[in-house]
């Protein structure tokens, strides 16, 4: 078969798929509720699938890599590595109690679950302002397809980012989570194979002495701590960081309210399981920047080493065409797999945490969270229209502000019996978020991870010592919440 018309049949047949998949989703979605989180009637494997799929998405598959490349084995370990158990250790930790909590309170977002485990709406509203700040990897996302689409179409980026959001707009506003989870399964298995296939298909470049190979770029370049990288150069930037933030990034509303999605706390261990397997295969990928580099690919932009790579790879021959037009769908199915779960949770949380509360929301919030999810959409296409120079560290200084600011209220609310003072939690909000935004924007860590984990830091110090010392009449001041973790 003609490589282009193979091309054309698979990306509209993927089409056709998602959209189907999306009417499905769309006859069980008949109010806000079904649309955030569904009806809770999907099985753990499949949530498991869904999940493993958002938090992997265009960052592992298309961008990361370009860190590995540039950076090398520091990135590797910092993001594979430490980013691997800070993932597993956030789910093994936060997963039962989280989902316990989130059923007795009938929470549908994060905010939502704050707000009911705090009994305060001010420190709710709050997380709904700050959770916006998501928007950063909305427009990882689309810069990161929109690259993708341009070297599978002949068409610019500009025209790919306007094809892309188009898409996924378009099969996210009729069924919500359940088109999310449907075709999140469909797309996860999509990465699955590619992962694992990209990995096996570059071993040769390792040969039967990776080390070695590796060193011969450079003896920084196969450095645990790299002293020539600006970003990982110490334990600290490489693993502290990297476990920490990314048991943070477990927070963000996209990823824990997965856990609400699950039925009952039997089937707990089936998606932890799916989770963990499904994700340590989408890790596979960070070794295409090792890959490019052996090859002796000079890549310019660092976040075009995967597209580049697979073009110099793949192109010219008519059996190469055929697989490139494969691996460009399934990379592009990565990013519409966390791109559609952002949508959902920014959508939902926007109308239960924002517009309701002042009123604006009260009748027909079906229709409302699709008008929010408009709205959402424009955003991300002005702010993906010009991107930075390196889109993963634009993404990184958002989503890690909100990491740092989310942890000590979610991780206090789920593992501390009793009620919780506002006063432990609220300050280590705020100064997780601003000790994170001074140190990386006017203090000059360029690691958003390691000012991020600065702040976790602060925050924690401040929760803990305000827990233990607080006078006994504040931390009584605290509403009981007969939702707290037993």
């Amino acid at each position: 078969m003609d490589a282009t018309l193979f091309k054309y049949l698979l990306i509209g047949g993927y089409a056709i798929v998602v959209y189907w998949l999306s009417w499905v989703g769309m006859r069980k979605t008949s109010s806000a509720a079904s649309f955030a989180i569904g009806n809770k009637d999907m099985s753990p494997v499949l949530i498991g699938i869904t999940l493993a799929a958002s938090i992997s998405s265009t960052a592992t598959f298309v961008i990361n890599p370009g860190f590995v490349y540039v950076h090398g084995v520091s990135a590797y370990v910092h993001f594979g590595v430490a980013g691997a158990l800070g993932i597993m250790t956030a789910l093994i930790v936060l997963t039962r109690g989280f989902l316990r909590v989130g059923e007795s309170q009938g929470s549908l977002t994060i905010p939502q679950w704050i707000y009911q485990r705090y009994q305060n709406r001010g420190l709710g509203f709050f997380f709904a302002v700050i959770n916006l700040l998501s928007i950063t990897f909305v427009v990882l996302i689309l810069v990161g397809c929109s690259l993708l689409v341009a070297g599978l179409f002949p068409v610019d980026q500009k025209t790919a980012l306007v094809m892309v959001v188009l898409f996924v707009f378009s099969y996210v506003l009729m069924g919500g989570t359940y088109a999310h989870a449907y075709t999140n399964t469909l797309q996860g298995i999509m990465m699955l194979l590619v992962a694992a296939g990209l990995f096996i298909h570059g071993l040769h470049y390792l040969g039967d002495a990776p080390l070695t190979r590796l060193r011969a770029i450079g003896s920084d370049y196969v450095a645990v701590f790299n002293p020539s990288s600006a970003l990982y150069f110490s334990f600290f930037s490489v693993f502290v960081s990297g476990f920490v933030i990314t048991f943070a990034l477990m927070l963000q509303p996209h990823i824990l309210t997965k856990v609400l999605y699950l039925r009952s706390p039997k089937d707990v261990n089936a998606f932890i399981v799916t989770t963990v397997l499904s994700g340590s295969v989408f890790m596979l990928m960070l070794a295409i920047g090792f890959y490019a580099r052996l090859a002796g690919y000079d890549i310019d932009s660092q976040d075009t080493v995967v597209r580049e790579y697979l073009l110099r790879e793949f192109m010219g021959t008519p059996f190469g065409d055929l697989i490139l037009a494969f691996i460009f769908v399934a990379l592009l199915a990565a990013g519409m797999s966390t791109l559609d779960g952002i949508l959902v949770a920014l959508s939902a949380m926007v109308v239960t945490d924002i517009l309701k509360p002042l009123g604006l929301a009260d009748r027909h919030g079906l229709a409302v969270s699709r008008y929010v999810l408009v709205g959402v959409g424009v955003v991300g296409l002005v702010l993906a229209w010009s991107p930075p120079p390196v889109v993963g560290l634009f993404a990184q200084k958002g989503v890690y502000g909100l990491a740092a600011a989310s942890l000590v209220p979610i991780l206090f609310g789920v593992v501390c019996k009793g009620p919780v003072s506002i006063w432990v939690v609220a300050p280590a909000a705020v100064l997780g978020l601003l000790t994170h935004l001074v140190g990386n924007l006017a203090l000059g860590v360029l690691n958003p991870a390691v000012s991020a984990t600065y702040g976790i830091f602060v925050a924690l110090g401040w929760a803990l010592l305000a827990y233990a010392f607080l006078p006994q009449k504040v931390r009584a001041a605290a509403v009981d919440n007969s939702t707290s973790v037993e």
